[in-house]
């Protein structure tokens, strides 16, 4: 497919959900030049972090990126979620903090400032992940399998010991249409024991009952409930969608999760890229 940017910058303010500060992203159209990061509170020539999988590192409750100067960025996985579906090959995200905003807690409002801006299509084109044969990752009781496939297809399970949340599945074929309606919205979600650990860490500063689901014993805090009855899995999605972003390739073909999470979803993208190599 042809590499594509955005038809004009954008901005979007929020707050990031783990220090809790408003955060300024402006997106900036390029050609050919990949998904780069600029933190502008930084340094000039010491503050800039390629979307490269060799520069991903603490993959425990989300993704993240740093350089070797040790600029980090932090909670990208919802806006390469939306980046990967609009196409998105070619963009500078300027930003001043280390974090981006958390929106409502999915890839929305991404998907949004995304098609304000225009999505704008370059002349050269960038080479899909096609798979060829079968591939897998196992890693204790967490899974995931590649297939081949005509198109891009995501099966996905979760399952927790909760008296709430106990296991979900779902299968999807993305594309445009069923990403905006059935992926897109499903926000991030935890647990409430887990809320007063994080915020004795200093994480999860910004998270709130509008930026994040939090799951009791019985059901859910979140005074509007779900959106959707099965959110938890939907979100789940999004992130290996995001995650797998950071090949920042299209991929064609069946993949198969079962109880991943970030650290799974990197490992198997470093997979995918070392079958490639092979290839090439």
């Amino acid at each position: 497919m042809k590499r594509k940017t955005l038809n004009k910058e954008v901005q979007y303010n929020g707050i990031g959900l783990h220090k809790g500060e408003e955060i300024k992203m402006k997106l900036i159209p390029t050609e050919n030049g990949g998904i780069i990061f600029k933190r502008v509170d930084l340094e000039d020539g010491k503050n800039v972090i390629l979307m490269d999988i060799e520069n991903t590192f603490d993959l425990t409750r989300g993704t993240n990126l740093k350089n070797e100067f040790g600029a980090a960025i932090y909670t990208i996985e919802h806006f390469l979620s939306a980046l990967y579906i609009a196409g998105i090959t070619d963009l500078i995200v300027e930003l001043d903090g280390n974090e981006l905003p958390i929106g409502d807690g999915s890839a929305k409002v991404f998907l949004e400032i995304l098609e304000e801006a225009g999505i704008k299509e370059l002349s050269d084109e960038v080479k899909e992940i096609k798979i060829e044969q079968p591939l897998n990752l196992t890693v204790g009781d967490k899974h995931i399998v590649a297939l081949p496939y005509d198109g891009y297809k995501i099966t996905y399970t979760i399952k927790f010991d909760h008296s709430f949340l106990k296991s979900q599945m779902l299968e999807i074929v993305l594309d445009m249409d069923s990403y905006k309606t059935e992926i897109a919205n499903a926000r991030t979600f935890g647990f409430d024991y887990e809320v007063e650990y994080l915020k004795k860490n200093n994480l999860a500063l910004g998270g709130t009952l509008d930026n994040a689901i939090v799951i009791k014993n019985d059901g859910v805090l979140n005074p509007s409930g779900l959106r959707y009855d099965d959110e938890f899995v939907r979100h789940k999605i999004l992130d290996l969608i995001g995650d797998l972003k950071v090949l920042n390739r299209p991929i064609k073909g069946h993949i198969i999760a079962i109880k991943a999470g970030h650290a799974l979803d990197i490992e198997f993208a470093k997979l995918l890229k070392k079958q490639e190599e092979k290839l090439c």
